[in-house]
């Protein structure tokens, strides 16, 4: 597949390294070489990043918090990790633009898609930040809205996982990964790719994903390149 702008859709998770929790420097650094291999071949890159290592709406929720103050928390943690985001990319010599869903006039551009699609044309990178800007969606959600507004050809989602299973491979050794799968597939079995909004708007719009494990070295340009590895839904 010969893409011409992505939208890479990072977990929060991803830039913690083995610590679990809050943004580890080196990772930060490698994720922003392997964009900047990617730029640097003309493709247009546009990314939404979770914010699951500094805090997770869903889970204070469950434990008695209220899930929109929780959900618009998870939104401030993305920021924050936008922010170390643009900043590695920019060390990297990339020019940038953070735009939030949330009004932060001091620290980033509010999001507007013509705005978006302009920067990406002049060869920046945006980082979206806020999820959608509501709470009770998701960040998978975000990056499927996103997609489809800035006319990306493809959501590359970075995980820490290989791919797609069809259990979870952390629980069961007998766990086994599609290399393909269709929308209807992914919906009717329920599996874990993103959540069923994210995925019923890229079937609806044809636009397809592909999940690949972000800790392996090289994984990025890779995606890009349309090399065969985890899991292509489409």
């Amino acid at each position: 597949m010969n893409c011409k702008r992505i939208l890479l859709k990072l977990s929060g998770e991803a830039l913690s390294g083995d610590t679990g929790y809050g943004i580890e420097p080196q990772v930060l650094d490698r994720i922003a070489s392997e964009i900047l291999a990617v730029h640097k071949t003309g493709v247009e890159v546009g990314l939404v990043i979770g914010g699951g290592n500094i805090f997770r709406g869903v889970s204070a929720s469950v434990k008695g918090m209220d899930r929109v103050s929780a959900d618009y928390m998870g939104m401030l943690a993305t920021g924050i990790n936008a922010l170390a985001l643009q900043d590695a990319l920019e060390r990297h010599g990339m020019k940038t633009r953070v735009m939030s869903a949330i009004s932060m006039n001091e620290i980033c551009e509010p999001y507007i898609t013509r705005r978006a699609v302009r920067h990406l044309e002049k060869g920046r990178v945006v980082i979206f930040a806020c999820g959608t800007g509501n709470p009770y969606f998701t960040t998978d959600t975000a990056a499927a809205l996103r997609a489809n507004e800035i006319g990306a050809d493809i959501i590359l989602k970075a995980t820490k996982v290989d791919g797609v299973y069809d259990k979870d491979p952390n629980k069961h050794d007998d766990a086994v990964m599609f290399s393909e799968l269709s929308f209807l597939e992914v919906l009717k079995d329920q599996l874990n790719v993103m959540d069923s909004t994210a995925i019923s708007l890229c079937m609806e719009e044809k636009i397809p994903i592909r999940v690949f494990n972000i800790t392996v070295k090289n994984n990025i340009p890779d995606a890009v390149a349309g090399k065969n590895i985890g899991t292509l839904v489409s």
